[in-house]
């Protein structure tokens, strides 16, 4: 059975760091695309970041500069970490998996990962 379980989210006022960790099982995150969504109150659910197996990486403007889409394959895990956090950075944060390799990066809709997990929360304050 696929599972992804973020951690890490947490309140940090403007100009912090956080770092959200993204643990699979059943899954090998190696060979696989991953990715993370967001979604604040009331607003659309959006790409943060995604990563291909050969570590090549994308980001949505917004956070580009500031934000950081890594993986460990010893731990199975993936990680995004967030730095100058601000106030509009507050939102749910899922992690995102995919198996097909295809295309990887141009993958920028949640319903074209195959699983996702229940997400971790982050807000920051000004």
């Amino acid at each position: 059975q696929v599972q992804l379980v973020e951690s890490g989210g947490g309140s940090v006022q403007a100009g912090g760091s956080l770092r959200l960790s993204c643990t699979a099982s059943g899954y090998t995150t190696s060979t696989a695309c991953m990715g993370w969504f967001r979604q604040g109150s009331g607003a659309e659910r959006e790409p943060v970041a995604s990563i291909d197996p050969n570590g090549y990486t994308r980001y949505t403007d917004p956070v580009k500069g500031r934000f950081t889409i890594s993986r460990d394959v010893t731990k199975n895990s993936l990680y995004l970490q967030m730095n100058s956090l601000k106030p509009e950075d507050t939102a749910m944060y899922l992690c995102v998996a995919d198996p097909d390799q295809n295309s990887c990066l141009s993958r920028w809709t949640f319903r074209s990962y195959r699983s996702w997990g229940q997400g971790t929360h982050v807000t920051v304050s000004s």
